[in-house]
């Protein structure tokens, strides 16, 4: 059952900027109180008061506990890239926890988690939880030049990583479902997140397979409360807002 969602002032306790420029914003309750546990796949819309647009922006969940959230944000829009500006004491206001996150697995499992670009920040999270379950997670991220140092080791600490690259610059010269690892028989589940060429192409590699797979679509989510309409998806069951019955989908409710 999805914790119930709210709207909360959280404080910025840790803020780093990458070397890569990605942003990594660990935020905590203002008032000292816990928060609402967040799932794996699930996000998060934060009002960045800073950036020149008006409605709030969705970000992936990167971890979640009681005491604290993390998120792992590339600046890549005019809110992203605001908010490597703001300090360590400064508040955010945010809607948590939104949408539906990814399954887990049995122990004993193995999982294959594929990332593509920014759809790597709500894999690491579900790293943790497919652990924790007993499973045994395997990542291929797939990236359009090396990687940023500090997220690969810290996904290595906890599972086997492969890194595709498409300039060769790190890791394997091509694309994801060239790699050597991506052999989705061999896995009891496979789940992605990344640019939508990248989901199709693995999700109908997977198929062939008959590998059970989850996809985290990435509409633009304006609201994150299905109101406004802007991340509507075609599936097996007419139109539905992605923001509200995703971001994670079956690969057998989509038409791909």
């Amino acid at each position: 059952m999805n914790a119930k969602k709210e709207q909360l002032i959280l404080r910025i306790d840790r803020l780093a900027v990458l070397p890569s420029g990605w942003i990594h914003i660990v935020l905590v309750d203002a008032a000292g109180g816990q928060l609402p546990l967040c799932e794996p796949g699930q996000f998060v819309e934060v009002a960045v008061d800073r950036a020149p647009v008006l409605l709030n922006r969705p970000f992936s969940v990167y971890n979640s506990t009681v005491t604290a959230l993390e998120l792992l944000v590339a600046p890549i829009g005019r809110a992203s890239s605001k908010l490597g500006e703001y300090s360590v004491g400064d508040t955010l206001r945010v809607i948590m926890p939104l949408g539906h996150g990814f399954s887990t697995a049995p122990a004993g499992s193995k999982v294959l988690l594929i990332g593509g670009g920014v759809g790597i920040a709500p894999l690491f999270y579900q790293v943790l939880r497919l652990k924790e379950a007993g499973a045994h997670p395997t990542v291929i991220f797939g990236m359009r030049t090396t990687p940023d140092k500090w997220i690969c080791d810290r996904f290595a600490s906890e599972c086997p990583i492969y890194i595709c690259t498409d300039d060769g610059s790190e890791g394997f010269h091509g694309l994801v479902t060239q790699h050597p690892e991506f052999k989705c028989a061999d896995y009891d589940m496979v789940q992605i997140c990344g640019p939508k060429p990248m989901m199709r192409a693995c999700a109908k590699i997977a198929s062939e397979t008959d590998t059970p797979t989850e996809v985290s679509l990435e509409n633009h989510m304006a609201c994150g409360l299905g109101a406004c309409l802007c991340c509507v998806e075609d599936t097996a069951d007419g139109n539905v807002c992605v923001c509200k019955n995703g971001p994670v989908f079956n690969i057998k409710e989509l038409k791909w």
